[in-house]
């Protein structure tokens, strides 16, 4: 079987302004798949190509081996797309609306249980346009899924939903993957995308600039922090002194009294020399931990930019 999503050389233009730049990337069928971009890198551009909204000026686009745009029909049934502003009528009921775009499909999931599974139930009989943006964000979810699609398209599913609603819908993405769905969404919050994705793509100005599972984008690096956590307070001039045996290019600083941060370069003689140093000066851990570059510090060192939620 061809993959879920396959581009290939794929340019699109606004006039003279060029937003995807021959851009090739693939996404596994039945995973869940997270584009990430700074603003303007061209990943809103693409993903509307690869839904059949735009024509592909350059490249070939291909969604479960068809054509988005010579082949719309036959695969308008078999993808589901959830846009930032949800596609609903500002007039309809939350549930009269989910109801409706059930009936569009041969085989949708049982409604009332999915608007229960997804918090709708309180807010039924609301028109669209008095609902919060969380409960927008849940009803497109909702629209988006209920046609049992193959693959969806979810642009920013969980903004403005609080904690609990953030963790239910992340619970039925990955439900939607464990059955054999491909989801691929954009997202703000690299935290998302760090927990939900298989693998993640990063695009900027228009190119694929990296590709990985979350695991394999934040292993190594050119850093690590280590956190020591003391059981009394560190002896007078502790960070310069523990600075002076890590070396150059290693940051050593105190949060308080008996907890210290370094930052250097990622391998284990930083974490043995952090231990003689400490045995040295009658220092006892209590706790002494190497952490990992998260994704947010991959991204920003990949683009330059943070990822801005405006």
């Amino acid at each position: 079987m061809p993959p879920a999503v396959e581009i290939d050389g794929l340019v699109m233009r606004y006039g003279e302004k060029v937003a995807v730049d021959d851009l090739s990337l693939t996404v596994p069928r039945h995973s869940v798949t997270a584009v990430l971009g700074p603003n303007g890198a061209g990943k809103t551009t693409t993903l509307e190509t690869c839904e059949g909204y735009r024509k592909p000026h350059q490249g070939k686009v291909r969604v479960l081996g068809l054509d988005p745009v010579r082949q719309r029909q036959q695969l308008l049934p078999r993808i589901g797309v959830m846009l930032q502003g949800s596609g609903a009528w500002s007039g309809a009921r939350a549930m009269e609306m989910l109801h409706h775009v059930a009936r569009l499909h041969a085989h949708p999931l049982d409604v009332d249980l999915l608007a229960e599974r997804l918090g709708l139930g309180e807010c039924g009989r609301t028109p669209y346009r008095r609902l919060s943006g969380g409960q927008q964000q849940r009803l497109g979810l909702a629209m988006a899924v209920v046609g049992r699609p193959e693959i969806v398209f979810v642009d920013e599913p969980t903004a403005g939903m609080d904690v609990q609603a953030r963790r239910t819908t992340w619970a039925l993405l990955r439900e939607l993957r464990d059955h054999g769905v491909t989801v691929v969404l954009t997202t703000h919050y690299l935290e998302e995308a760090e927990q939900l994705a298989d693998l993640v793509q990063i695009i900027d100005h228009g190119r694929l600039i990296a590709s990985g599972s979350p695991l394999e984008l934040t292993r190594g690096g050119a850093t690590a922090t280590i956190r020591l956590v003391v059981t009394r307070p560190f002896p007078p001039g502790a960070p310069e002194s523990l600075r002076a045996v890590l070396g150059r290019g290693i940051e050593v600083t105190q949060l308080d009294a008996r907890s210290l941060v370094v930052t250097g370069p990622a391998d284990g003689s930083t974490l043995a020399r952090v231990s003689r140093w400490c045995e040295e000066h009658d220092v006892l851990p209590e706790s002494l931990t190497l952490g990992r570059r998260s994704l947010e510090d991959v991204f920003v060192e990949l683009t330059g930019r943070e990822l801005s939620r405006d």
